[in-house]
């Protein structure tokens, strides 16, 4: 049977994909803009891209942001992501960095979930993971491939290896490159999710790859992205939008 992963009040891995919006300015008034429109928006969790704000690095700005949103947005989790250079993110940094960013994250306990990925070396993700889970928090390892779509098998592989080091949910998303590549990645998740003890997130990216963002109470997705005042990745659908879409889908599976 598969957990359900429970955060704050939401309940990820059943019912409708969960809707998660990122903040993704890189300034601290640019973030407090968006944190004024995701006041207006219906969302069900909230992602901050660390890796696109200029002062990430700066601990006390980093700190200081974290409370602010906290503070603006109390209600919904909220998942930290520095999504590096190699998987589509903003910059380019060394292992230690990545390793020091989290940890000082995960440690200020301000954040609800965090994002490892799975291709930062296996003894850095599972260092990670067994300190946030000693912080109470939730971790989500991810996958990103703007370069292609891995065949049904290797996605599988990847979402395993995800579930061996312990995630509470594993994420992939592939860059398609024609339709049998969205079909692929849709019948990887099924199958996925059939036999995952944990819930999944997956994608297709860009406007192709659409229809993956939206079927995720279909084939088995717990979680889609959408945008807010900007998209952080290719195909993301305006929130709005997503909700009134995700509500059709449901509505139409109880009937």
């Amino acid at each position: 049977m598969k957990n359900v992963v429970r955060v704050k009040n939401l309940s990820i891995g059943e019912g409708k994909p969960k809707v998660c919006v990122p903040i993704t300015g890189a300034t601290k008034k640019e973030i407090n803009d968006e944190l004024d429109l995701l006041q207006t928006i219906k969302v069900d969790l909230i992602e901050w891209r660390g890796d696109l704000f200029q002062e990430i690095e700066n601990k006390e700005a980093v700190k200081s942001m974290l409370q602010k949103i906290n503070q603006e947005i109390p209600n919904f989790p909220l998942l930290f992501t520095f999504r590096t250079k190699e998987e589509g993110g903003g910059r380019k940094v060394t292992l230690e960095k990545y390793k020091e960013i989290n940890r000082f994250v995960i440690e200020s306990e301000l954040t609800n979930m965090i994002d490892v990925e799975l291709h930062r070396g296996e003894k850095l993700v599972k260092e990670l993971v067994s300190f946030a889970h000693l912080h109470n928090q939730k971790v989500v390892i991810s996958n990103h491939d703007f370069n292609q779509t891995p065949s049904h098998e290797e996605i599988i592989s990847r979402l395993k290896l995800a579930a061996d080091y312990e995630a509470d949910i594993g994420k992939i998303a592939v860059m398609p490159h024609s339709n049998t590549d969205v079909l692929t990645l849709l019948s990887a998740t099924s199958d996925m999710n059939e036999q995952s003890k944990i819930p999944i997130v997956t994608m297709s990216m860009g406007g192709e790859g659409v229809i993956s963002r939206l079927a995720g109470e279909v084939f088995g997705s717990a979680i889609t992205f959408a945008s807010g005042k900007q998209a952080s990745a290719p195909g993301q659908v305006e929130a709005k939008k997503l909700h009134s879409i995700l509500n059709v889908i449901h509505d139409s599976l109880k009937g």
